[in-house]
């Protein structure tokens, strides 16, 4: 079982509407290919591959990184991972995880669940300080200008 295939159900939605964006019939995609669809770097792709982070990625006869749909299918989980604000330790400790097999999807799972309560922690900030803006907002657009001083 490969790392994406364990998680496909979580994430399908956002995985369909990336499988549209990529051409039809074309599951063998270069490092420059992969840099244009996820907005990532080569070195940051490299690296993630360093630290564990992204799975053994094949390659050509010449060693070019050959990546497939299952790869760019676990990008766009990680990169989920990432806008949520996911440490990278804690993003590689999931992949090493996923790696191990079906065994350890309570650990996956308690990770996951600790990660959402952070989430749901820092929305709620989010929350308070966009109503502290609109209040500020609206003081200003309600306020009328002082009269110039000549």
């Amino acid at each position: 079982m490969t790392v994406v295939e364990t998680e496909r159900s979580a994430v399908t939605s956002c995985l369909e509407v990336a499988a549209r964006q990529r051409p039809r019939g074309h599951d063998r995609y270069t490092i420059s290919e992969v840099v244009a669809y996820t907005g990532l770097s080569a070195h940051t792709l490299r690296w993630y591959e360093r630290i564990g982070l992204m799975p053994h990625v094949d390659r050509s006869h010449t060693g070019q990184r050959r990546y497939t749909d299952r790869d760019l299918d676990w990008l766009d989980f990680v990169g989920k991972l990432r806008l949520t604000g996911m440490p990278v330790a804690d993003m590689v400790r999931y992949a090493e995880l996923v790696r191990e097999g079906d065994h350890t999807y309570p650990e996956r799972l308690e990770l996951l669940v600790a990660h959402r309560e952070d989430v749901r922690r820092r929305i709620t900030e989010l929350r308070d300080t966009l109503e502290v803006l609109d209040y500020k907002i609206d003081l200003y657009a309600g306020a009328k200008p002082a009269p110039e001083r000549h």
